[in-house]
């Protein structure tokens, strides 16, 4: 069946059966073929092709969906037709990535820092500035997940909206490589994650950054902020479904006590449910004006624990953890040796031993040259330990001068 899509519902999987452009405005040689990669929708979204038409003989339909969206258990049994397998193993060295990711971080903050400033004048959302901004972190993060998240872990407090956006698209990139979803999928995720939050500057600046507790109307205020950026992504045709999902829904808990529509279990997507958790994870782990952030292994207990009263997915969050890791990159950690060293790898099989940079002794209180510590190898872990976590600020060390050398 031929049916004409949104350039916003095109996905890995479709049949192009007709481009509404003549040959020569459009950059493919021919007019119909199947869509195999992320770069032939962003082709097609950069062109001045405005109408698609798909076979739905030939290739995936508009309603169709990856059976993991029925349910989070099913996320490693199915095997979608158009699932593309993408290997956990990083391209580049850390060192190699870290200056490519931070250029990307910093681009994807520049776009969204415009965009919230057209949102809070109550513009229409340039969605085209968004596109090439999460292919780049999403290339990124395949070459090298760690680098880009030990990135996230840098922040400034007066930063926090923008940055906690740039953050949430990262995390909701690598949560979705770790599930294995499909890349259009993740790009879409990664969309609705740097977006997810822009109902906010629709929010009175005195409520957004009160110190205090919110009052319960203030808390009304605040929650309309979701609605906000809804209508602002409804109104821009370009937003993919799965994005607006994220939008809509990272509020929302498994148990119906979230916002706005109080969904609960399967009324909420497996999108909304991973965003749910990605959003609580970077907002508790991020200093703010009113909040001093807590150690991302402290924050990972909890999601356990919230999990447990039924707030979140419990199985999505085992799977969250497996993605960040218990100490996640860029965390600063005490060892049994009295010295101090930076996660700079946290491999998924080792959850309790990453890769550090040792960088301090406490006995002498004072640097060290930097040597690298495995504690996956047998030797070298045998030697050594992580006692605990600790924050940067209370030794006065750059992460970022540890993860870039």
């Amino acid at each position: 069946m031929i049916k004409q899509v949104k350039i916003g519902e095109l996905r890995i999987g479709m049949y192009v059966h007709k481009l509404e452009a003549s040959w020569i405005d459009h950059p493919f040689l021919r007019n119909q073929f199947k869509i195999k990669q992320i770069s032939d929708i962003s082709k097609i979204r950069k062109s001045a092709i405005k109408v698609v038409y798909i076979d739905t003989d030939k290739g995936l339909d508009i309603e169709q969906q990856p059976a993991v969206e029925q349910s989070a258990a099913t996320v490693q049994a199915e095997t979608v037709a158009d699932r593309k397998t993408i290997s956990s193993d990083p391209q580049n060295s850390l060192q190699e990535e870290i200056v490519k990711a931070n250029q990307v971080r910093l681009e994807a903050g520049r776009v969204i820092t415009d965009i919230m400033a057209d949102a809070r004048l109550g513009k229409q959302i340039e969605t085209e500035r968004v596109t090439p901004v999460v292919e780049d972190m999403l290339a990124s993060i395949f070459r090298n997940q760690d680098a880009f998240l030990g990135l996230t872990r840098i922040r400034q407090m007066d930063q926090y909206t923008f940055e906690h956006s740039v953050s949430v698209s990262a995390l909701m990139i690598a949560f979705a490589k770790k599930l294995q979803l499909d890349q259009s999928t993740i790009w879409e995720l990664g969309v609705g994650g740097i977006l997810h939050d822009v109902g906010k500057l629709q929010v009175p600046e005195k409520i957004l950054n009160k110190p205090g507790r919110l009052t319960d109307q203030e808390f009304d205020v605040m929650r309309g902020h979701v609605g906000f950026g809804y209508k602002l992504i409804d109104e821009a045709e370009s937003i993919p479904k799965r994005a607006q999902q994220v939008i809509l829904q990272h509020h929302e808990r498994l148990n119906g006590t979230g916002y706005p529509g109080r969904l609960s279990g399967e009324e909420i997507s497996l999108y909304g449910k991973m965003a749910a958790i990605v959003d609580v994870y970077d907002a508790i782990t991020s200093d703010r004006v009113y909040h001093k952030g807590k150690l991302p292994s402290l924050v990972l207990r909890q999601l356990v624990e919230w999990s447990d009263e039924g707030d979140f997915d419990a199985e999505l969050v085992q799977r969250f953890i497996q993605c960040v890791g218990i100490y996640p990159v860029g965390s600063l950690v005490v060892l049994e040796s009295q010295r101090l060293a930076v996660v700079v790898a946290s491999p998924q099989k080792a959850l309790l031993n990453p890769v550090l940079k040792v960088i301090y002794d406490l006995r002498k209180q004072r640097l060290i040259p930097p040597e690298v510590l495995d504690l996956t190898d047998p030797v070298a872990g045998s030697r050594d330990r992580i006692v605990k976590p600790v924050t940067p600020d209370e030794y006065s060390i750059n992460i970022e001068d540890y993860l870039s050398h």
